[in-house]
């Protein structure tokens, strides 16, 4: 059990019986737990009995505390805002950190676009929302097909365009979903503003499930149809009205009452912990979305800290009831404090929702336990193939991206224990490279991080480089000119596929791993754990990359939109006539002019627009 922290010698001599916060800190000062007590006498007391007060993290705070710092406030309310400010600051190991689950697919509408749609999203909390309250979110959706039939079937009552604006803003006549009566055709001017607007206020009233008054509309439509022998338009109301129903039958279980409430389900397994918040808003599921943390506190204080950290101020507002699995500490110095009231149900149907809650937290910490284990093999299977250090943990991985040599952005993607570390992403801007050069360009995204990894103490247990041996080359010569010599390198490289006549690829591809000074590469299994890692790490790589170098484009060309008289069409004449910005810029007033609807003036304006800021 490790040593009980019975006599250490930095313990506080006199220690108030006041309510405050307490901070257990490491021999170099880090915060390893932050807790807040009523009283802080009898709490820390607590701790020094043999075995503590029961709690297995005492275990860990015996071998690695040095100090305890005390923080006194008035009341116990003040001790729990201060102690949430502290998690925040100090970040310490021993106190949950919530990750998302972000398992359930939602419908948003962003009401600042100029003709809003419905669009599919794994969002954050609706309680939360964007600045302003601009957008709107609806769901949660158990599939993708459960949401696509939703749209399809909405759009057969209310039709919203469903276009990205890219499409809208580039056309000149209505589309096929226009005709067959699925969209309104605002991209040509069919619907006014305030129709369009109409139709928005009508979509969102059906999807919060207020449709009473659409519903007896197409069923009055259909019979005033019937009546006059117009089957086929009778028809039509009655495929609507069917529509309307299978979608608000779509948006979950309505319950008894109209009650803001929120339910919680626990689960845990070791120190692995899951929390499942159902949100229940005017009646119906506004959100459904599991948080996945370690600990090792009881069943009460881990309650507790879920509530503090769910609803603490600036984060979302607590309805009028939350239902727990058991009671939290302090509840009700906590229901206090967020203004709710917190309920331990034993009976009746707020009990089944609690347990409904439950089964879905066990559920999704199976799902999220069972990631976890494949993710933990695939980096032993990895060590053990490489002969690499038994304590690696930390591998980052670098990928170019460009665009015929222009606008050369890189990123480093950090994985920890196998699983995404977003807090060690990077981005950068290729600074010394002229031209597409993706070797040296490797070279330099490789030295400035390893170089800022040295500075900081904050290197990685192993390099990935996206290449074959001339790529690891250059980036084993960055380490070197870093200063990290002992940081590992590999290079990860798929083979060059075999191609029949007929174009198809003969056999599978192989993944190989290049390692420093190796005449032969390592050829990955094709269902080994290790390939996957590596495949996985890279794709993300991949990715990030290539979404910093879109956004880059984005802000280049935005240099073009923001001259006078340059809109979406004479953007993309130029464009297309000099392949990108720089080429515009090095145009000449005579070649500018030269491009279907630039005017001599205008050419004039964008020459000196592009020099000037160039």
């Amino acid at each position: 059990m490790g040593r009980a922290l019975e006599d250490p010698k930095w313990w506080p001599k006199e220690v108030p019986r006041r309510p405050g916060v307490y901070v257990f800190r490491a021999p170099d000062g880090r915060a390893l737990y932050v807790g807040k007590a009523g009283n802080l006498r009898s709490r820390l007391t607590s701790y020094r009995r043999p075995g503590g007060d029961g709690r297995i993290l005492i275990r860990f705070l015996g071998e690695e505390a040095e100090s305890v710092e005390l923080l006194v406030t008035r009341t116990e309310q003040e001790a729990l805002l201060l102690e949430d400010t502290l998690i925040k600051q100090y970040k310490p190991p021993h106190n949950i950190r919530l990750k998302d689950d972000k398992s359930f697919r939602m419908l948003r509408i962003d009401y600042a676009d100029s003709f809003p749609r419905l669009k599919h999203v794994r969002a954050h909390s609706p309680d939360v929302g964007k600045e302003g309250g601009r957008s709107r979110l609806f769901g949660p959706f158990a599939s993708a097909s459960a949401l696509r039939k939703t749209v399809a079937d909405l759009h057969r009552v209310v039709p919203l365009r469903d276009c990205p604006d890219s499409v809208m803003e580039n056309r000149s006549r209505p589309c096929l979903k226009h005709q067959i009566g699925l969209c309104s055709a605002p991209c040509v001017g069919l619907v006014t503003d305030a129709e369009y607007a109409e139709l928005v206020q009508r979509a969102t009233r059906i999807l919060s499930g207020d449709a009473e008054e659409l519903q007896r509309d197409l069923e009055r439509r259909m019979e005033e149809a019937s009546k006059r022998l117009d089957y086929e338009r009778a028809a039509v109301w009655r495929d609507r009205l069917a529509a309307l129903r299978r979608t608000l039958e779509g948006q979950g279980v309505r319950p008894k009452d109209g009650v803001d409430r929120d339910v919680l389900g626990f689960a845990r397994r070791g120190d692995r912990a899951a929390i499942h918040r159902i949100a229940w808003r005017d009646g119906r599921m506004a959100e459904s979305r599991s948080h996945h943390f370690r600990s090792e506190l009881p069943d009460e204080e881990l309650l507790h800290d879920v509530l503090t950290a769910l609803y603490a101020p600036g984060r979302r507002r607590a309805p009028g009831e939350i239902l727990l699995p058991a009671a939290p500490a302090d509840q009700d110095v906590l229901a206090e404090l967020l203004g709710t009231r917190l309920m331990v149900p034993t009976t009746g149907d707020r009990r089944r929702m609690v347990e409904f809650g439950f089964e879905n937290a066990e559920a999704s910490l199976r799902r999220h336990s069972d990631d976890e284990e494949r993710e933990e093999q695939g980096v032993a299977q990895l060590v053990e193939l490489l002969d690499l250090d038994l304590g690696t943990e930390v591998m980052d991985c670098f990928d170019i991206s460009n665009m015929q040599g222009a606008h050369v952005v890189a990123s480093r993607v950090r994985f920890r224990r196998g699983h995404a570390d977003r807090s060690g992403y990077r981005r950068y801007k290729i600074r010394d490279v002229d031209g597409q050069d993706d070797f040296a360009s490797m070279h330099e995204v490789v030295r400035r991080s390893l170089e800022r990894g040295v500075r900081e103490n904050d290197l990685p247990d192993l390099v990935i480089i996206d290449g074959g041996p001339p790529q690891l080359a250059r980036a084993l010569q960055a380490r070197q000119e870093a200063g990290a010599f002992h940081v590992p390198m590999i290079g990860l490289a798929k083979a060059r596929s075999e191609r029949s006549v007929k174009g198809r690829r003969k056999g599978a591809v192989e993944e190989r791993v290049w390692l420093p000074g190796a005449e032969a590469p390592v050829v990955l299994g094709p269902h080994s754990g290790a390939r996957h890692l590596l495949e996985r790490i890279r794709d993300e790589a991949h990715r990030f990359a290539i979404t910093y170098h879109r956004k880059e484009r984005g802000r280049i060309t935005s240099r073009l939109d923001s001259i006078p008289g340059v809109g979406a069409a004479k953007r993309k004449a130029l464009l297309r006539t000099f392949g990108s910005v720089a080429g515009v810029s090095a145009a000449s007033v005579e070649q500018l002019r030269s491009v279907e609807g630039i005017s001599p003036e205008l050419a004039r304006v964008i020459s000196e627009s592009l020099r000037g800021g160039a």
